[in-house]
């Protein structure tokens, strides 16, 4: 490779990583939102948190419709397009995807309050996810304001809007409703206001970036042309949330219906859901930025750099959620021992959750490659999968509970990144960068020998669950330190540390 190659891939992977890293930061600010969990689980019980988090559910997969898929292809599009027509695309997605979640909302109580016991949910259950329902313009509002900006580029918008408003804004509500005694519902109203809140704050600061108006002849997508778009998408992301949530929909179905399925038990559940959902959100930190660039890149038939592209983050989620996992499985109990008495009963659904959502983050990649020029091979694999996932649930709930989904979810995530894999290779003679993804496993698998020594040794207690998932956190940057990190990515903190210091040389106005 010339030295100008080399630099240019430095170059393009300093862009990546800068844009990671501001993705990294919403993330980890989002995860204040744990906050607020573990207030609902110390103050209201584990019922109420298992209340909330059926609702919650509920709500997410009815957003994937409210949404009609902008959340998801506003990014790429305002990427392919210039100032004026990406105003032009805000107002006429938000628009379109509030006008739905307003009627949502409206129909959702009186809907939810029917059809819930008819379908074998308990009254407080159904009570509770129609009222979550009045959430939905804002978690419209939030979403779609958040993919505008990062059409833009605009990457850290997601700290301010989600990271703290909503996070923060729905514990403080919490407390408050709480205080005023609206307990039965108060982990609802909180994440209504929160939500409400994070929406306008994304609205406002996606608004600043279109100040440009867009001239009277212009020729940007028609309603119609945006929507035959978005409509295969939002379908398959509507089947996409609903594998992520129904597992936890279906137990709330089998409350008292099954062994040892309770509202308690439920909201057990709900916590290690809580929990190993954070894997998940690493997609957060690594998609953002790779849907606008893969999206250019194909457009252009760069298959090679959009190959380039998915080796450096996938390599780099891959440095994130193989050490989480095996934390999760080390230390399972111990984690869940946070919300209170009882919810370390939950140990090992976390630890099978956690391996569920790390697989979901990371064959979403595959999902975003096939989204750019195939969008409808995403919604026949999202079928495939929520069809085995109802089947699995159906299967394994009554024989094993909370455990049974959990196992439930694993499977449908393998199917999918099987699926993507042979469809991206056939459909454009993609190859596959598995060189660049071995270091993390082999740092990962050195890792787990003295905290699996340190775990057998010290049985069940608590203190020896910690230890070994501090012991292999210890072993897996020591593991990191002997192997070293790879080539390219010492380019890239090369690149980025260079750049930085040009920039600190340069006269201050």
């Amino acid at each position: 490779m010339s030295q100008r190659s080399a630099d240019a891939t430095a170059e393009h992977g300093a862009a990546l990583a800068r844009g990671a890293f501001f993705n990294t930061l919403a993330f980890l600010a989002s995860n204040l939102r744990g906050i607020f969990t573990l207030l609902v689980a110390r103050l209201l019980g584990g019922a109420a948190l298992g209340t909330f988090g059926l609702a919650w559910a509920a709500t997410d997969v009815v957003s994937k419709i409210a949404t009609a898929g902008f959340d998801t292809t506003a990014t790429a599009l305002v990427a392919q397009t210039d100032l004026a027509g990406g105003r032009r695309l805000m107002q006429v997605m938000l628009l379109i995807s509030l006008g739905v979640s307003l009627l949502l909302a409206l129909a959702a109580l009186p809907v939810a309050m029917f059809l819930g016991p008819a379908a074998g949910l308990r009254p407080e259950l159904a009570r509770a996810t129609g009222v979550l329902m009045l959430a939905l313009p804002g978690i419209t509002l939030y979403r779609v304001s958040t993919a505008l900006s990062r059409g833009r580029g605009m990457m850290h918008h997601d700290i301010y809007s989600r990271g703290f408003t909503e996070s923060l804004g729905t514990t403080a509500a919490l407390l408050v409703a709480i205080a005023a005694g609206a307990s039965r519902l108060a982990p609802e109203i909180a994440a209504i206001v929160g939500t409400g809140a994070g929406g306008l704050v994304a609205f406002a600061l996606a608004r600043r970036l279109f100040s440009t108006r867009a001239p009277a002849d212009q020729s940007d997508p028609t309603v119609a042309a945006l929507i035959r778009h978005s409509a295969p998408v939002a379908l398959y992301s509507l089947l996409n949330i609903a594998i992520m949530q129904i597992d936890l929909v279906m137990l709330g179905l089998y409350v008292g219906r099954a062994p040892g399925v309770t509202l308690e038990t439920l909201g057990v559940y709900a916590g290690a859901v809580g929990i190993a959902g954070g894997l998940r959100k690493v997609n957060q930190a690594f998609t953002p930025i790779f849907t606008p660039v893969v999206a250019e890149q194909m457009g252009r038939g760069q298959i090679r750099e959009a190959e380039v592209t998915y080796g450096y983050l996938a390599r780099w989620m891959l440095a994130i959620l193989l050490p989480a996992v095996a934390v999760l499985g080390l230390s399972g109990e111990a984690i869940m021992s946070i919300f209170g008495p009882g919810f370390a009963a939950g140990g090992a659904w976390v630890a099978v959750l956690g391996a569920a959502c790390a697989l979901n983050a990371f064959v979403g990649l595959g999902e975003l490659i096939l989204m750019v020029k195939r969008p409808a091979l995403n919604l026949l694999n999202s079928s495939i999968a929520i069809a085995a996932t109802i089947a699995l649930n159906m299967l394994l709930i009554p024989l094993l509970g909370p455990l049974g989904a959990a196992i439930g979810m694993l499977a449908p995530y393998a199917l999918q990144g099987a699926l993507r894999a042979v469809e991206i290779t056939w459909l454009f003679e993609w190859r596959w960068p598995i060189r660049a993804l071995t270091k993390p496993w082999i740092a990962a698998s050195l890792a787990i020998v003295p905290a699996l020594a340190v775990r057998l040794g010290a049985t069940s207690s608590m203190a020896g669950q910690v230890a070994a998932g501090i012991v292999y956190l210890l072993a897996y940057l020591a593991a990191w330190r002997l192997i070293g990190l790879d080539a390219t990515d010492r380019a890239v903190f090369t690149h980025v540390l260079r750049r930085n210091e040009s920039s600190a040389l340069l006269p201050q106005r």
